[in-house]
């Protein structure tokens, strides 16, 4: 007899344990590692060869930008390399979540993802790194105006689809379960408007999760 599964608790601490932003991204997971030893030349590669896959791309600054030594060490790329456009993003992706964790200035890192906006104008990434900051922080206008800019560049952009429906999953929490919320409606336009081979499709699902959340 095979022995019993075990208890539900402990595996879903497990699993909350083991969980990595950097999903099945091997190439991302390695130079994620290599940045925190300060070998910050392992990342230039990366964010070079991921090219104009704006969806890949977006995933990887984030994930690269959560690691708390991000900012130091990416500091040192932009004294070897100065008219580094994506050390510039890194380091305001970076004080994104700085200012998330209540480590760094809210404003700061607003000013500097727009700066580089300014430098990439067909990149959606700095939006994006707006959107994540103000998904938490922002207005409501704001949440929307951010979003409107990814999709103007990128129209399917994965990780904006996801944090709008988180954004608006929050709204009248005390409402429960409403088959008529806004979230419901966002979300079945989103996937309508997505190609049937796209991600999107799944969204209505993520709204649901989002709203039981």
């Amino acid at each position: 007899m095979s022995p019993p599964p075990p208890p539900l608790g402990r595996s879903r601490k497990r699993a909350a344990h083991a969980f990595d932003p950097a999903l099945d991204d091997a190439e991302l997971a390695d130079a994620r590692t290599a940045l925190t030893q300060g070998r910050w030349s392992e990342v230039r590669a990366l964010l070079a060869a991921t090219g104009d896959d704006w969806d890949r791309r977006g995933h990887r600054f984030d994930v690269l930008a959560q690691e708390q030594t991000t900012a130091a060490w990416v500091r040192d790329w932009q004294l070897a390399e100065p008219e580094s456009t994506d050390a510039a993003l890194l380091l305001a992706y970076a004080s994104v979540h700085r200012a998330l964790r209540g480590k760094g200035r809210s404003e700061k890192a607003r000013d500097a993802c727009r700066a580089v906006a300014a430098l990439l104008p067909a990149d959606p990434t700095p939006w994006l790194a707006l959107l994540t900051l103000e998904r938490s922080l922002g207005r409501e206008e704001d949440v929307v105006r951010l979003f409107d800019e990814v999709r103007h560049r990128h129209p399917e952009h994965h990780h904006a689809h996801h944090l709008m429906v988180a954004r608006l999953a929050e709204r009248r929490p005390a409402a429960g379960q409403d088959p008529l919320h806004e979230v419901y409606d966002f979300a079945a336009w989103a996937a309508e408007q997505a190609p049937a081979d796209s991600p999107l499709a799944v969204l209505p699902v993520v709204a649901h999760a989002e709203r039981y959340r």
